[in-house]
């Protein structure tokens, strides 16, 4: 099964860039995949904000190996509560990267893989969703 076929429901981890000298901001994704929608939640400690512990919804789509998705903070302010994710898909459904945006203010570098287990890569080649 190619990348563009696997879905990519499961569990994620992953970092992002800023276009700065800042670190890297480690993540945990959470993926549900159905019918081309892509929703989920993101968590995250992000060191540029004070080591603040922040939470975030995902709703998207994916077309292929191009995937696309909002991330909305759960406690995000005027200025960045909605980050644009624009993405794609490889090694067999292993790796998401591209770049993320907040419209207007910045945008960087992403990268978030997931490990298939035995379990895992019977239901994904099964077709069925993993969760």
């Amino acid at each position: 099964m190619s990348g563009a076929e696997t879905p990519l429901s499961g569990r994620w981890i992953g970092i992002y860039n800023y276009p700065d000298d800042s670190p890297p901001v480690p993540f945990d994704a959470v993926l549900f995949e159905s019918g081309g929608r892509i929703s989920g939640t993101i968590e995250e400690v992000d060191e540029y904000l004070g080591d603040e512990h922040l939470t975030a919804t995902v709703d998207g789509s994916r077309d292929g190996e191009a995937v696309r998705f909002a991330k909305f903070y759960d406690n995000g302010d005027e200025n960045f509560d909605t980050v644009l994710y624009d993405g794609t898909v490889k090694a067999e459904g292993t790796e998401i990267h591209g770049r993320w945006e907040i419209p207007g203010i910045w945008s960087g570098s992403f990268i978030m893989t997931r490990e298939i287990g035995a379990e895992t890569a019977i239901a994904v080649e099964r077709g069925e969703t993993v969760r």
